[in-house]
């Protein structure tokens, strides 16, 4: 099934993604349903190539790269679900690396980005992906856009994605590589909205969020992340000293009678430990911790 965009849907999208963001009420309309995104054909790469022919933003050098990660993630258990399996294939790694990273855009590895940051590997992006079981009307937030990548998957799995940069030159890069995306013919961009700022604060004004994705690390839980998180919402993030994290899984339930309870899952139960780059902030730089400014 070809997905075609009219020029006045592009020119549209464009500016939505390009103007400021502004609070969304409960019944914002949807800009584009991920339920109209096509399941690739799973079952060998002969059939996976088949049923990708008809969608033509792909590039076709790349898919069989992608399908041999696929099945690495599969096999490795990093896919839960159906659904997290089509955003992986549906989404082209190799518009998030940089050129001269493009031989290694399916590698099992971290991607330098620059700014100091990098793209994280395909098995953890997914793992942490999986850990979140996003819906489609889930409103989700992520802490640390990056290149792009991580929210470009979510975008496959909600309607309402919010991200938050603190490197301005990368959120600005980023965001123009999104606008280019969109014109290109990836609708579903258009439910990602991009903001520049200390992400320890989250997005308040576009919260409360059903799931909050962190993609940098910090030795506590930020507190303004657990209030943005909505009742029976689930955040994952790394927590731990530099060099090893544990990637835990936040559960904000709440009872009948209104009591909060907290609860902490290692998704790895264990058997690894994460590295990410530093939980920075924003005025005067450093890196956030549980003793403040360091």
């Amino acid at each position: 099934m070809k997905r075609s965009i009219s020029l006045w849907v592009l020119t549209l999208c464009g500016a939505l993604l390009l103007a400021p963001a502004t609070p969304v009420a409960a019944e914002e309309p949807v800009s584009f349903d991920v339920a109209s995104l096509p399941m690739p054909a799973v079952q060998d790469k002969a059939r996976f190539m088949a049923s990708m022919e008809p969608l033509p933003l792909h590039d076709k050098k790349m898919l069989p790269l992608r399908y041999e990660r696929f099945q690495a993630l599969k096999n490795n258990k990093d896919l839960w679900r159906d659904k997290e399996s089509q955003a992986f294939l549906l989404t082209s790694r190799e518009e998030f690396v940089l050129p001269q990273n493009l031989k290694r855009t399916y590698d099992h590895a971290f991607l330098d980005i620059g700014y100091g940051v990098t793209i994280s590997g395909p098995h953890l992006v997914m793992r942490m992906t999986s850990a979140l079981d996003v819906q489609p009307e889930d409103r989700v937030l992520e802490v640390g856009t990056g290149s792009g990548y991580q929210s470009a998957i979510l975008a496959h799995l909600s309607n309402h994605v919010y991200t938050v940069e603190i490197i301005e030159p990368l959120h600005q890069r980023t965001r123009e590589l999104y606008t280019k995306l969109i014109d290109k013919g990836y609708g579903e961009y258009v439910n990602v909205h991009l903001k520049s700022g200390d992400g320890y604060y989250g997005w308040e004004e576009m919260g409360p969020f059903n799931k909050i994705i962190v993609t940098c690390a910090i030795d506590h839980i930020p507190p303004p992340l657990l209030k943005q998180l909505a009742p029976n919402g689930v955040m994952v993030i790394p927590v731990g000293p530099p060099g090893k994290q544990t990637l835990l899984e936040v559960r904000k339930e709440v009872n009948t009678d209104g009591k909060t309870t907290i609860t902490r899952k290692d998704v790895y139960n264990g058997r690894k430990s994460v590295s990410f780059v530093p939980f920075t902030k924003k005025e005067g730089g450093g890196t956030w911790s549980g003793k403040g400014l360091q």
